[in-house]
């Protein structure tokens, strides 16, 4: 029996979820109008602390870790900055293979693989030859990533002449620009080629399209301009010669559409007559104008955000970016400056990987070739969500909505699978009362629907509770009202899920979760797993709140209050001292794993708090199980190891996880590249890009130097000695709807002004005083005189 849906099934659960008018929203590679030009200068180049420096260009065989990362949150690249041979390795994030992925295996589990769940591909490879450039015989190289602007740039000296290259993608003009100059009476002369990574035969110098197995069609287009000399088509290549300066201007994209309706296309674009438009239309103004509006709409963003760690030497400050690194890793003594760059790299990359199209995933927007190691996929078991605790921390919430559009375009297909296929007699963890509603994913998911590998029963919760708490950072009604439909349709599954138990011993009646596995180590058919109880806890109680909200469902919120009263909350072993894993005092599983599941309501969540309100025998086992864990992990599990510890309020175990992020990978090792992506040790000898701990490890920062929830603010709970003599960060938001810039002295803050950005109570503590600031929404008050 075929059992893909229809068209009218998804749309008929699109309109039972109230999504019919969102999705016809959603962002997708469309026609635009012409952006607005700034008419003033571009902004100048910023300061060293917002720099990042290399005295070599990446090679071309390693430059998911040596080449540097550019991208509009759409398209985006990793360029070489080759002075002979630029190259550009060209992604979209919606170039996936695979399909909805609803045969199920003989286990009743997903398949995972290339031609079946799917992957994450590049598009396009772009060279630019200039023969009398090589290497060899330039001298002064230097290659920059300029964070405060969003611009690399490279630039060398060659027979008296300075030659420089700028690059950057372009969210408003959503092309990639690359503008070589020279100063001295130089002149650039070689060839352009632009080619699929697919087996395409292009047949044009100026544009390639072409269609995917699975029917997703595909296009790349370029142009060339040059001044003072000679740009002409010949063949498959574009050649200039004698340009006094050339603008190469690129486009590229899918006609994926995020529309569960549509099968996820929009048979009417053509994705090569879409680029080639682009193109022409960029091509159409000046270099500078492009790049003043490149800088104008990045600093939109970036620029809400900025702090200082302290300040670094002279001495550090003089090295590159890779000996930097290699240099912290040998001295004991603080870069400062470095880890703040560290930090703003992250946001960097979340600008240039997360708008207006689908959210960062496992390699973020960027590849090296076509098989990335699993898949490049969305992991729903901790990595998507680290992937998003930065955004909102780090005064980039409009980076967090590609996350939660594409939770919401998921959402049909993904209801329309786990009704179908969840409760499937071979699925070992199924609902043993029979019952099945709202919706589920796997481990892994696609931008088509589809899950891959196990399921997850309490990922989709996780995934409500990632997208509940941007809700507390904006305060937004209507992007509650817009993800109200997801918390639904999680309760909805958890109700059919729970069972009811006696606690062994006693009369009292629990409820708990079915069969299922504590990720990713441990039996696979335990009941009421502490991860699964705590989320599902924190679910619940969003759920009634946003009920409450929009006034809307309250019977049904009674039923889920209910329900959450009679969860199962975990206890401490009492064989072990650590916060219970299983429903069980044995540690069932390793216990130095990666994964902190247990400890979810430690962080991200907050039921486990270090301030009296939790018991102390919880916190005591969280500490343990935490400290049992250890500090030796792959670069994400560090990160959230870190966040754990700043909720903990101890500075020096979440300080040493950060240091030991920044080592230097060599062979493959854990730690961090050339290009500072993280890098994750797969086998001895082969690393593996992996983007969640360049966001995760960032959160860790920002949570040592501010931690919110709604209606409270502590100031400097984990402040390390490293960053203590003395620093600043504006522009910090905090949950409740507030921002606060921050200054400290010694260790101590000097001065806190908090702004409303549409809270209007909170408390502001600090060691053991706080106070009560009551602001309407656009005020501020400024806080000194801290308790010493």
């Amino acid at each position: 029996m075929d059992t893909s849906p229809s068209r009218r099934s998804v749309l008929s659960l699109a309109t039972t979820a109230g999504l019919t008018a969102t999705l016809a929203s959603l962002p997708a590679f469309t026609a635009s109008a012409a952006p607005a030009r700034p008419a003033e200068g571009p902004l100048p180049a910023g300061s060293t602390r917002h720099r990042l420096w290399w005295r070599a260009p990446g090679d071309e065989g390693s430059l998911i870790e040596q080449g540097l990362p550019v991208g509009n949150g759409r398209i985006g690249a990793l360029v070489s900055n080759d002075p002979g041979r630029e190259l550009l390795l060209i992604s979209d994030a919606t170039m996936w293979t695979g399909g909805l992925n609803d045969t199920l295996d003989q286990d009743g589990q997903f398949p995972y693989g290339r031609s079946d769940f799917g992957s994450f591909t590049l598009l396009a490879r772009l060279t630019v030859d200039l023969p009398d450039h090589d290497l060899g015989a330039v001298h002064g190289y230097r290659r920059t990533l300029d964070l405060a602007r969003g611009l690399v740039t490279s630039s060398y000296v060659r027979s008296g002449v300075t030659y420089r290259r700028e690059m950057y993608a372009s969210h408003p003009d959503d092309v990639i620009v690359l503008h070589f100059t020279q100063s001295g009476g130089g002149r650039y002369t070689g060839t352009l080629t632009l080619t699929g990574t697919h087996g395409e035969s292009p047949t044009a110098a100026e544009s390639f399209g072409a269609t995917l197995p699975n029917g997703l069609r595909y296009g790349a287009a370029v142009t060339a301009r040059g001044n003072g000399g000679k740009v002409t088509v010949h063949g498959t290549r574009i050649d200039f010669s004698g340009c006094e300066d050339l603008t190469v201007i690129v486009g590229a994209g899918t006609n994926y559409a995020p529309d569960a309706a549509a099968g996820f296309r929009d048979p009417s674009l053509d994705p090569e007559r879409l680029s080639r438009t682009k193109v022409r239309a960029a091509a159409a103004e000046s270099a500078d104008a492009l790049r003043r509006t490149h800088i104008a709409d990045y600093r939109t963003l970036y620029g809400r955000l900025d702090l200082s760690l302290g300040t670094s030497t002279d001495a550090q400050r003089a090295l590159d970016t890779w000996e930097r690194l290699h240099a912290r890793s040998r001295d004991p003594e603080p870069d400062p400056e470095l880890e703040a760059a560290y930090l703003q790299f992250g946001r960097y990359l979340m600008i240039c990987g997360s708008r207006d199209s689908l959210p960062v995933a496992l390699q973020g927007l960027w590849l090296d070739g076509n098989d990335p190691d699993w898949m490049g996929d969305y992991h729903t078991d901790v990595n998507i969500q680290m992937n998003y605790w930065m955004a909102d921390r780090t005064g980039l919430s409009p980076c967090f909505d590609a996350f939660a559009d594409y939770c919401l375009a998921q959402l049909p297909s993904w209801t329309d699978v786990t009704r179908r296929l969840f409760n499937d007699p071979r699925n070992r963890f199924r609902n043993s009362s029979g019952r099945n509603a709202g919706w589920a994913v796997a481990f892994s998911t696609n931008p088509h629907g589809g899950s891959g590998w196990w399921w997850h029963p309490a990922g989709n919760a996780w995934l409500c509770t990632t997208l509940w708490e941007h809700y507390e950072y904006t305060g937004s009604r209507a992007y509650l009202s817009k993800i109200y439909p997801l918390l639904k349709g999680a309760c909805e599954f958890w109700e059919a899920r729970l069972l009811t138990i006696t606690l062994p011993g006693t009369s009292k009646e629990v409820l708990v979760d079915d069969s299922d596995w504590s990720p990713e180590h441990g039996p696979q058919d335990a009941k009421g797993i502490t991860y699964a109880q705590e989320v599902v806890w924190t679910l619940f109680g969003n759920y009634c709140t946003a009920a409450a909200e929009l006034r809307t469902d309250t019977a049904y919120a009674d039923t889920i209050a209910a329900l959450r009263r009679k969860l199962y909350l975990p206890q401490v072993s009492p064989t072990t001292g650590w916060l219970q894993e299983w429903m069980s005092p044995d540690n069932l599983g390793e216990t130095t794993h990666r994964h902190l599941s247990p400890l979810i309501n430690l962080f991200p969540g907050d039921r486990i708090r270090p301030d009296g309100s939790t018991p102390a025998d919880i916190v005591a086992g969280a500490t343990a199980l935490l400290t049992a864990r250890g500090m030796e992990n792959f670069g994400w599990a560090n990160a959230w190891r870190g966040l754990c510890w700043a909720r903990l309020k101890d500075a020096d175990h979440a300080y040493r996880l950060i240091v030991d992020n920044l080592r230097p990978s060599t062979d493959g090792s854990n730690g961090t590249a050339p290009n500072l992506f993280d890098i994750y040790e797969a086998e001895r000898g082969r690393g593996i890009f992996q983007i969640d701990a360049n966001f995760g490890t960032p959160a860790a920062m920002v949570e040592m130097l501010l931690y919110s929830r709604p209606g409270h603010i502590e100031l400097l709970p984990a402040l390390p000695d490293a960053w203590a003599t003395t620093g600043f960060v504006r522009g910090v938001p905090a949950r409740g709807g507030f921002e606060a810039d921050l200054r400290w002295r010694d260790g101590k803050p000097t001065e806190a002004r908090i702004h409303s950005v549409g809270g209007r109570t909170t408390t502001v503590a600090y060691g053991e005083g706080s106070r009560t600031v009551t602001l309407r929404p656009g005020a501020s008050v400024t806080l000194r005189d801290f308790p010493r």
